[in-house]
């Protein structure tokens, strides 16, 4: 069965990750936790996206997340959500851990890590993820690879470490009065991505977010059409229950607080 499935993560899994769509909590906040701190976050948001596909058949989702980062720049956290990705299916949460090294050398920051997502265990779709971006002012350029899943791979489909990967570019403009505008772009592409997304071909995603104290609103779209592969059959992750080939538009709230 394929498998559709970051909002834009948490502000904090979404730095991290860079794996959202775009970036309302993505973009518009960083990780929560200051050196040797321990911190919380909790969002809400009217649809969870995640690399421009609906994780929530375009429905409300409730998430937060729990993170350290200590001083040497070394953090790890963990981050929770409802997701379900057709009626009656065998998904209902989607627990995320990660670890990595973030810092700053000559103007240039720096993060690599290790993400590992977890689901209903009658699911059996865990995997993981290595990643790593580069970041200069306002803009910063990533890469997401997978690195391992228990999913059983079809006929004809690699499932090897490296045979999917995300590839995407930031942009952020600081606006009056503590807003923020900001810009993405990525690519997903792998046969990982056909049997975790239910798409049947590479796709981009685009959006752009305006954030302010806590509040985003993002415009959000990819390249994916109905049928990609041209067998006259509607692709899974463009039905009815997903549109994933129409502009989404999302609103959401994030709040952090130190534990």
């Amino acid at each position: 069965m394929s498998k559709l499935t970051n909002a834009l993560k948490s502000s904090t899994r979404a730095k991290l990750a860079a794996t959202a769509a775009l970036g309302g909590s993505l973009l518009l906040a960083s990780v929560s936790s200051h050196a040797g701190e321990l911190s919380a976050n909790a969002s809400v948001t009217n649809n969870y996206l995640w690399r421009g596909l609906t994780q929530s058949l375009n429905k409300p989702a409730t998430q937060g997340g729990i993170d350290y980062a200590a001083d040497n720049g070394f953090y790890v956290g963990t981050w929770i959500s409802n997701v379900e990705y057709e009626a009656d299916d065998a998904y209902s949460y989607e627990h995320d851990m990660y670890f990595g090294f973030s810092g700053e050398a000559n103007g240039v920051g720096y993060d690599v890590g290790y993400l590992y997502f977890n689901y209903d265990d009658n699911a059996e779709f865990d995997f993981s993820e290595i990643y790593g971006s580069l970041s200069f002012g306002a803009f910063s350029i990533g890469a997401n690879i997978l690195a391992d899943t228990e999913a059983a791979e079809g006929e004809g489909q690699d499932f090897g470490f490296g045979q999917a990967t995300y590839l995407y570019a930031d942009y952020a403009i600081e606006l009056a009065n503590e807003a923020e505008l900001s810009f993405h772009a990525g690519r997903h592409s792998g046969d990982f991505v056909d049997a975790f997304n239910g798409v049947t071909d590479s796709y981009f995603d685009y959006g752009v977010t305006l954030a302010k104290d806590g509040f985003a609103f993002s415009i959000i779209g990819t390249t994916l059409g109905s049928d990609d592969n041209n067998d006259g059959e509607e692709d899974f992750a463009s039905m009815s229950a997903r549109d994933n080939d129409e502009i989404k538009f999302m609103l959401s709230y994030s709040v952090d607080f130190e534990l």
